[in-house]
This record gives structure tokens, C-alpha cells and sequence, in this order.
């Protein structure tokens, strides 16, 4: 199976870090650690301006995007589709 890779990208590094956890607590099972990722956005002079990524590559088909979308706005974040 080829691995794809899913982001989601989210406000802070808080809702990041719940994000991340909440995705373990509801994908049981094995699969990758989720990868925090802080993005500085284009242009922007304050280190605060930031959003945060969280990233998790699996095989095809280990996460539903829809679910995956819907843990991101719970956060007021969004699923990056690539």
C-alpha cells in the first residue's frame, strides 16, 4: 500500500497539541505518531503569526478525510488537501 500523507493545519500550538492527542485517543490502533509542525506565515514580522500542522502519514485509506476535516474544525483548524 502507498502511504499518504494528511495536514492539518490548525491556529495555535495548543490546539495543535490537543488535536494531535484527540487523534490518538480516536484512531485506535497502530500507526504513526502525529508530527507538529509550526508554519511562520509569508510575509509576517511577528513570531506569534503562526499556524501550527499537524501531520500524519499513513497507509491509503487508515484515515477518513471527512473525519480527519471534522477534528480540524472542532480546533478551528481545516484538513489540507494536497
Amino acid at each position: 500500500m502507498t502511504d499518504v500523507r494528511h495536514i492539518l493545519v490548525l491556529p495555535d500550538r495548543e490546539s495543535a497539541e490537543e488535536a494531535a492527542e484527540e487523534l490518538k485517543n480516536r484512531f485506535a490502533g497502530p500507526h504513526e505518531e502525529p508530527q507538529l509542525v509550526r508554519e511562520e506565515l509569508a510575509g509576517e514580522d511577528d513570531a506569534e503569526d503562526a499556524q501550527w500542522l499537524v501531520v500524519l502519514e499513513a497507509p491509503q485509506g487508515r484515515y477518513d478525510p471527512q473525519l480527519l476535516d471534522a477534528l480540524a474544525g472542532e480546533y478551528e483548524g481545516w484538513l489540507e488537501r494536497e
